[in-house]
């Protein structure tokens, strides 16, 4: 009987060392799957991460383009206003001149009714000069 109880008691022991070490290969388990939970949850996170910033990406080359046909539009605009502007001094160089022609007819104009004033006046003062004059000191 102790043959018996020293193999049955060898087989309790190696039967609990069997226990101690599937419980050990089994709380090593449950440690990877928990860190390979967490992995999975840290990939999830990297994921969304990943798709928001792909998403932030997105609206930022949709404002870039936005931007850029604005910048094209300010330039068009400015093109626009650089040749009204060198129209705009076409027209004022034109005009001065035209100021310039009207400016010297009009002293020519001057001139002219200068003239026929002093003449006016010389024939006057002519006219004056003869009724001045006695009709019997004609020689």
């Amino acid at each position: 009987m102790s043959s018996d109880t020293t193999s049955s008691e060898l087989k309790r022991v190696k039967a609990e060392a069997g226990r101690e070490e599937a419980e050990d290969t089994r709380e090593t388990a449950d440690d990877k799957r928990d860190d390979a939970e967490d992995h999975r949850a840290v990939a999830e996170s990297a994921r969304t991460e990943a798709e928001a910033f792909r998403v932030l990406a997105e609206k930022t080359r949709v404002l870039h383009e936005d931007l850029r046909a604005q910048l094209e539009s300010v330039r068009q605009e400015r093109e626009v206003l650089r040749h009204a502007a060198e129209e705009a001094r076409h027209a004022a160089e034109e005009a001065r001149q035209a100021t310039i022609g009207a400016v010297a007819a009009t002293a020519d104009a001057l001139a002219t009714n200068l003239a026929q004033m002093q003449f006016l006046e010389d024939a006057r003062k002519t006219i004056r000069q003869i009724k001045s004059t006695d009709p019997g000191d004609v020689q």
